[in-house]
């Protein structure tokens, strides 16, 4: 019997994962809760809201009416399919859309459909903490690119021509998780030729799309026919729980990917399915959310000088900002554990988003209601106050 108090780790030859620390900061949330204490939840990218009304209608109607199964739906594939032509004048078949339970296992079939072990796949650091982890859990190499401010945040054309050798693949994100950058459309396309030149995979995560605060986010697919993209039902539709997203594939890897998908997950929920294909015609009620995320955003921009966050990350787009906390801590983890304690307010420590850099930053996610983020502030503002005094 081990009775160390050292954490496992896993027998050898597997993979070291390393935690997703905002689930502790979750777990810490959800404890305090029980407790009876108010806690305002900023640590999770996810949206506060539901799904939308008719899509609830129609799960209800299904539920009571449909066994449910192993099932692709079409018509959703076919939906989908059309909304790439709708929204970026793209052509695609509906074949080339393969179903997931969320995001996560469609980053896992793209992978997977791409790369052998040991292949060397290319991303930003600061970046989605899963990036690195799945990359890893995969025995493949994430080989992290430092994006500070002068960049964006954001991975280049130019620092993608400079890697030598040239990476396998890379992982593209805008907007991005944490920082909310945008990648422009002329970088977007440069990024493209240097990959298509070089013989460099591309892997685009377009979760956020949807969410957007001015600035246009393009999608890769119109610059690279090749690119797989992924995508979910997660964010701008507030299915979280629902588990339902799709990677877009290159005709050429159909097979593959389904292939994959078949065996490694099988198919969506079949409820999610039904549900995904009316949300997809909700832009109303899902456009009154980002209304709100908008309020939030400049609500946020406008307290977070007063607090001393004044290095923040240009929010364009997702519901996140990321802010520079080095004024306060070297600790992001143990800051964002006692800001939680004192003050109720949950949110994710930058260690998550960049192992390097990130013991000083933070990440507030925004995607709560309005009386939320107004409450979330009259909270902080005392206890910043107090540590620039202490």
């Amino acid at each position: 019997m081990n009775t160390s108090s050292s954490p496992a780790r896993p027998a050898s030859g597997v993979a070291e994962v390393e935690p997703f620390h905002a689930i502790s900061i979750g777990k810490l949330a959800y404890e305090l809760a029980e407790q009876g204490r108010s806690i305002i939840h900023m640590e999770y990218g996810q949206p506060s809201t539901g799904a939308p009304a008719a899509a609830l209608a129609l799960a209800h109607e299904k539920l009571d009416s449909e066994p449910g199964g192993y099932w692709e739906n079409g018509a959703l594939k076919a939906r989908i399919a059309r909304h790439y032509q709708e929204r970026y004048g793209q052509d695609v078949e509906a074949e080339q859309i393969i179903l997931t339970c969320g995001a996560s296992p469609a980053l896992v079939l793209a992978l997977s459909s791409l790369f052998r072990p040991g292949a060397r796949v290319a991303l930003a650091r600061p970046g989605y903490v899963a990036y690195r982890n799945t990359l890893k859990a995969m025995y493949l190499e994430a080989v992290e690119i430092a994006c500070g401010p002068e960049a964006r945040y954001q991975l280049s054309a130019a620092a993608l021509e400079a890697m030598e050798p040239a990476p396998d693949g890379v992982i593209i994100a805008s907007p991005a998780n944490p920082t909310g950058t945008i990648i422009a459309a002329e970088e977007l396309r440069a990024i493209a030729e240097v990959c298509t030149r070089r013989g460099i995979r591309m892997i685009s995560d377009e979760i956020y799309h949807g969410l957007t605060y001015g600035p246009v986010a393009h999608s890769l697919l119109e610059y690279a026919p090749d690119a797989l993209v992924i995508n979910s039902f997660s964010k701008y539709y507030s299915m979280t729980g629902w588990r339902l997203g799709w990677l877009l594939v290159p005709r050429d890897l159909i097979e593959v990917a389904r292939a994959r998908m078949g065996n490694l997950f099988l198919t969506p929920p079949v409820l999610a399915q039904h549900a995904g294909l009316v949300a997809f015609d909700c832009d109303e009620e899902l456009q009154g959310h980002v209304h709100n995320y908008t309020q939030n955003r400049q609500m946020l921009l406008d307290a977070l000088p007063d607090l001393g966050l004044e290095k923040i990350a240009p929010p364009d787009g997702a519901f996140y900002i990321w802010a520079d906390i080095s004024a306060y801590t070297q600790d992001s983890l143990s800051f964002c554990r006692d800001m939680l304690r004192e003050t109720g307010v949950a949110t994710a420590p930058g260690i998550d988003f960049d192992p390097v850099h990130g013991k000083t930053f933070m990440r507030f996610s925004f995607a709560v209601s309005p009386p939320e983020i107004a409450e979330a502030i009259a909270r902080l503002k005392p206890w910043f106050a107090a540590r620039r005094q202490g």
